[in-house]
């Protein structure tokens, strides 16, 4: 038998293993999990890892971009190594993950149902649409006090056509609402409960979210406003809430990737965290990720630099709004600003309960709504979605109309009318105290890490082994900044009337040079008085509900240049789903015109704020960009292997992290 038979012989067995492993259902990788160090310096063989016909097919074929065939595997073997990448974006209400090479990712509800361990175990279920602080004796004055400001707003700027809009009453509304009765469509709504009849340990996503209440099943949502969700309740100590997320992220994979559980040791995995993250917690979901789920490496980024590659920008102020947290910071070249980093504890689902609070003022006619209950928060959601906006020219009263199907209950259809509400609520992220949220840590900034015995060489270390010189230096710098005239002060002196508006000016100032909280090492440098004011400053700025405006303002403030700001006036990304109104683009950039210090409007060309970078889903731009990450050749050095971590431990994140750990 000739060279040239044997090969074919051995081509058409590769052909028919393939067509065995495909009709049994098994997807298995072609490649090893890590890059073959050949591969990576460019030298031996290009295909070195592939099976034989898989070579010989490649090695056949010429290159079509004109780099030679050496470089055209270097390309093909990124693809298909590409193809061994899960991209995973955990959200406080979504989970969305997926292949690098995914044109789209999945999206489930990132929650749980466990089973009681025990008959007659009283049921736990995290909130969804409620939260502290909302039943103080302030709430309610608060509450009014913010839809004063927003109604306000509203007058205040006039219609495309030049008239001034002329306020809808809820009265006006009430009345013809509280007389609507629901029409029944059909006697049987079509949903259906959860089937638990062979009593699952657990479920997850929209199984989840469908459990009868009567039946024996805690719920469990592991992620709250961004960051892991420990409370001294049922399932909220650290290790449950792993263990939560470990299953939910297991089971996705499985179900919506097709991916094996014992075959993760062929997949490495691209993680997006917060822009203001907790180190421990990081630390643990990347040892859960390597060393109790299997994957064989991961890389952690942040998804604000994810959301610039995303959407194609160098440089952008990203504007996150999710369901339960908005985080805003700058991103230039690739590096996430620190002191511009700042996270706003209110989101998406904060607007669907104002606007049900709003509905309930103009005479809701589904009476029955409990914010409780998860099928009304989907329908509070659904609403929301569809009927609000931030259009001024759409005024007046309009008819609306609802579905609502239940479970065990028959189809429903309400109709209704709103006026107003429908802009009010969207509104309410720029002026938060219409969520009516008190005594609350409302605005979050990058605090100092306590430490980590793991990691000996982290900032503390840094600050123990500087010279006097660098920590005089340093204290005297901090005391400066203190001192320096706020940037919007002008502007907000006219506004006197309002105390927390007053407080404004030093809490930019203390954004620009405390926004890392990070406080001088040498203690003797500095007075006991000065180190107590700048503490007080920084936990009066963090009581503060910034608006989503103020909030942007303040952290491209917090820039170090003036032409690092330019570049972020002029590049303002939206991405989450937050903030998805109809006519949000333009109004977001009006506001910033307005609001944006004197100085800069003369010399900024253009305020751009955008809202779909390239007609995509905002939801999805950060995701899309953790898998472009994957796809990139300096992304080879920030790569952390199993082995790597169980030798080293999280000393590899401060080595091998994209951004300063």
């Amino acid at each position: 038998m000739t060279q040239a038979e044997k090969g074919e012989a051995e081509n058409g067995k590769d052909k028919e293993r393939d067509r065995e492993r495909e009709q049994r259902g098994v997807k298995r990788p072609i490649v090893p999990a890590a890059v073959p160090e050949s591969l990576q310096e460019g030298r031996a063989r290009p295909f070195k890892g592939l099976r034989s016909g898989e070579w010989r097919r490649r090695e056949g074929s010429r290159c079509s971009c004109g780099l030679g065939l050496t470089r055209c595997a270097l390309c093909c073997f990124q693809q298909i190594q590409s193809n061994f990448i899960v991209v995973i974006h955990p959200g406080s209400t979504t989970l969305r993950l997926g292949r690098a090479t995914d044109t789209l990712p999945a999206g489930i509800p990132h929650v749980i149902a466990r089973r009681h361990k025990q008959q007659g175990q009283a049921a736990y279920r995290d909130s969804w649409l409620l939260r502290d602080g909302l039943n103080k004796p302030e709430s309610t004055e608060q509450r009014q006090n913010g839809l004063k400001m927003v109604d306000q707003a509203i007058w205040s700027k006039k219609m495309s056509n030049g008239a001034r809009r002329i306020p809808v009453s809820p009265d006006q509304a009430r009345s013809y609402n509280r007389q609507m009765r629901p029409a029944i469509l059909d006697h049987s709504s079509g949903a259906k409960w959860t089937n638990t009849s062979n009593h699952p340990e657990f479920l997850v996503g929209e199984e989840a979210l469908y459990v009868n209440p009567l039946d024996s099943y805690n719920i469990h949502w592991p992620i709250r406003r961004g960051q892991l969700n420990l409370h001294a309740g049922p399932g909220g100590s650290l290790t449950a809430v792993l263990a939560d997320l470990e299953v939910i992220w297991s089971h996705a994979i499985q179900k919506y990737l097709e991916i094996p559980l014992k075959d993760l040791k062929y997949y490495r995995c691209i993680l997006l965290i917060p822009d203001i993250y907790n180190k421990q917690h990081v630390k643990e979901l990347v040892n859960m990720i390597l060393m109790k789920m299997g994957f064989s490496g991961i890389i952690v980024h942040q998804e604000s630099v994810c959301a610039t590659f995303g959407s194609g920008l160098s440089s952008a102020c990203i504007v996150d709004v999710g369901d339960q947290k908005t985080s805003v910071c700058c991103v230039e070249d690739g590096v996430s600003h620190r002191n511009t980093r700042l996270c706003l504890a209110y989101g998406g689902s904060d607007v669907s309960r104002c606007f049900y609070w709003l509905m309930q003022r103009a005479g809701f006619p589904y009476r029955d709504c409990q914010l409780t209950n998860k099928l009304d928060c989907l329908l509070l959601q659904h609403l929301k979605e569809t009927f609000c906006h931030l259009d001024q020219d759409i005024s007046g009263l309009q008819d609306h109309e609802f579905q609502i199907r239940h479970p065990d209950s028959p189809a429903l259809l309400y109709q209704f009318r709103l006026g107003d509400e429908k802009l009010q609520a969207p509104m309410a992220l720029f002026y938060p105290a219409t969520f009516g949220i008190v005594g609350q840590k409302m605005t979050i900034l990058q605090h100092r890490s306590q430490g980590d015995p793991e990691d000996p060489h982290d900032e503390h270390y840094l600050l123990a082994t500087q010279s006097k010189q660098e920590q005089s230096a340093k204290a005297t710098a901090d005391r400066k900044s203190m001192s320096k005239p706020g940037a919007f002060e002008g502007e907000l002196r006219g506004q006197s009337s309002d105390i927390s508006e007053r407080i404004y000016p030093q809490e930019v100032e203390l954004g620009s040079s405390q926004g890392d909280c990070m406080i001088p090492g040498n203690d003797s440098e500095e007075p006991l008085t000065a180190h107590m004011s700048r503490k007080t400053a920084i936990s009066q700025f963090e009581g503060k509900a910034l608006g989503l405006d103020k909030a942007i303002l303040h952290s491209i403030d917090c820039c170090a240049s003036d032409d690092t700001k330019k570049k972020m006036y002029s590049s303002i990304l939206v991405v989450g789903g937050g903030l998805m109104f109809h006519k949000a683009q333009e109004f977001l950039q009006h506001r910033i015109l307005n609001k944006m210090p004197p100085s800069f409007r003369r010399v900024v060309e253009n305020v751009e704020v955008i809202t779909r970078p390239k007609d995509m889903d905002p939801r999805l731009i950060a995701w899309k960009g953790g898998a472009v990450l994957a796809c990139l050749d300096t992304t080879q050095e920030l790569w952390i292997y199993q082995r790597e971590w169980q030798r080293f431990g999280v000393r590899m994140l401060r080595e091998r992290a994209a951004f300063v750990w």
